[in-house]
């Protein structure tokens, strides 16, 4: 694909209410290195076009709605040869239009259809509500409940296999930095102060850190338990958002802190629209003390505000707000940055063959635990 092609499909679904990174362009062809057919759809005043070819789309100055589909072709236990659709984060449109929202469901379902797919995943940035729930914070979104209610309506499932987390820590930037950071917690912003006095140094990170920046990732993975991929492709979906054309949207920027030149911990901000994301974060054992992570994710929100996003997205949180989840310690660190809880609708399977995709369903997990188990005991092995 050329770079003014995906410029514009980008550029497209940036004017989109909630545009997401991973329904960029560039997404798109990050997936397609990995096995994923990338499919690119619009919706005009009246009609419904969907491409693998983006050069084949007609030039719309402004779509209604646009949606990156992913496919993949599996075979389920080695005699069905059959395909999987997921649009990460999509489709794009006003949910709350509800005869565009009926129009792209069905166009969709259509499609799914015509694909003889297993299933159609999307898991969209719609909002059910904000705050903790069942606390004096939790405050229901109308629309989103409407749009829920719709889905279960026309048989689509709550998916059993959620790709992104269903719950964010959202922090607003359109406040000054004092005002953010006085809506910090007071133990944060000690913690913030105490890194700069303890002489932690932040700086922009090279293509030329990547390497360095995984190794330091494994080591996260491997201490906090967490399953990641191979070097390469982390690699791949860093060079390919760093290296973005001058200007444009989306992009990556690597943070590290450092002491004495030694980098202690690092993450990289996404940033598409008016919206930046905290996707990947890394730390080493050593000088935890002086807390990087505090000043990292202090200078992501000053860097995120001063390119003129409105919104800093820290990327997850629990499913249960207890200790009893497993992101219960990353979601009271993002907390204390002072953001507010957003849940969304999560992921929802729409099965145009019933039978396929309880099988699916059935054979799936047991492949995916096989594989989360060698992938950890493969990267501690890279380590040693």
């Amino acid at each position: 694909m050329d770079s003014q092609t995906s410029k514009i499909w980008n550029e497209l679904i940036s004017k989109l209410p909630n545009p997401h990174f991973l329904q960029s362009s560039e997404w798109g062809e990050v997936k397609r290195k990995y096995g994923w057919m990338p499919y690119y759809a619009l919706w005009s005043e009246s009609e419904f076009h969907v491409s693998q070819n983006l050069e084949a789309l007609p030039v719309l100055p402004l779509p209604l709605a646009a949606c990156l589909i992913l496919k993949r072709t599996v075979s389920l236990r080695g005699l069905i040869q059959a395909s999987i659709l997921y649009a990460p984060k999509g489709p794009l449109l006003n949910w709350e239009n509800g005869a565009l929202r009926s129009r792209v469901l069905n166009d969709l379902q259509t499609f799914a259809k015509t694909q003889k797919a297993i299933f159609l995943k999307i898991d969209p940035d719609v909002e059910l509500g904000r705050g903790i729930p069942h606390s004096g914070e939790d405050a229901l979104d109308n629309n989103g409940q409407a749009v829920a209610e719709e889905l279960r309506r026309r048989s689509w499932r709550y998916s059993s296999a959620q790709i992104q987390f269903r719950n964010t820590v959202l922090i607003h930037l359109q406040n000054s930095e004092d005002e953010m950071l006085m809506r910090m917690k007071p133990k944060t912003r000690y913690n913030i102060r105490l890194a700069e006095k303890k002489g932690v140094s932040l700086r922009v990170g090279k293509v030329s850190d990547l390497a360095n920046l995984y190794k330091m990732y494994a080591e996260t993975s491997v201490r906090d338990g967490f399953v990641i991929r191979d070097e390469e492709y982390y690699l791949t979906v860093w060079k390919i958002f760093m290296q973005s054309q001058a200007g444009a949207q989306p992009f990556a920027i690597p943070l590290i802190a450092e002491v004495n030149g030694e980098a202690l911990a690092a993450i990289f901000l996404f940033i598409f629209g008016k919206r930046a994301y905290y996707v990947y974060g890394m730390s080493r054992n050593m000088h935890r003390e002086k807390m990087p992570t505090y000043l990292l994710q202090w200078e992501a929100l000053k860097a995120a505000k001063a390119r003129g996003c409105e919104v800093y997205d820290l990327w997850g949180a629990p499913e249960i707000f207890d200790e009893s989840d497993s992101m219960w310690g990353v979601y009271r660190f993002k907390e204390g940055l002072g953001g507010e809880v957003a849940r969304t609708l999560g992921a929802y399977d729409f099965a145009p063959n019933k039978i396929l995709y309880t099988l699916y369903s059935e054979v799936m997990p047991k492949i995916l635990n096989f594989m989360r188990s060698r992938g950890k005991e493969k990267t501690r092995q890279n380590l040693d």
